[in-house]
């Protein structure tokens, strides 16, 4: 059975940190498109940051230079770091997951959601 279990949210303030975390039940996370999106309540949901099996990354434009993906393949587990947080990051954070090689952070490409994590940061 394939899960993506997230960890990590909260409540900071602004210029805040926190790191996500995104266990990964049931395929191995090293042959898979991984990412992250997120979504509040005023918006669609939208890709914050991507990584290939192969290390290659992408981000939103609003979060480069402020959130780093990265994935531990020993542990399975797929992180979010992210530094000098804003109250427009606030929202509900998801995992994702596609078999594929292609570096995307196109919504309907993704097969395997998480059930997402909470992160508010206040001004």
């Amino acid at each position: 059975q394939v899960q993506l279990v997230e960890s990590g949210g909260g409540s900071v303030q602004a210029g805040g940190s926190l790191r996500l975390s995104c266990e990964v039940i049931g395929f191995t996370a090293q042959y898979y498109g991984m990412a992250w999106f997120r979504q509040n309540s005023d918006k669609a949901r939208e890709g914050v940051a991507t990584i290939t099996h192969d290390g290659r990354t992408r981000y939103a434009d609003s979060v480069k230079g402020r959130f780093t993906i990265s994935q531990d393949n020993a542990k399975n587990t797929l992180y979010l770091q992210m530094d000098n947080l804003k109250p427009e990051d606030t929202g509900i954070y998801y995992c994702a997951a596609y078999k594929g090689v292609i570096l995307t952070l196109s919504l309907t490409r993704y097969e395997y959601w998480g059930q997402g994590t909470q992160v508010t940061v206040s001004s």
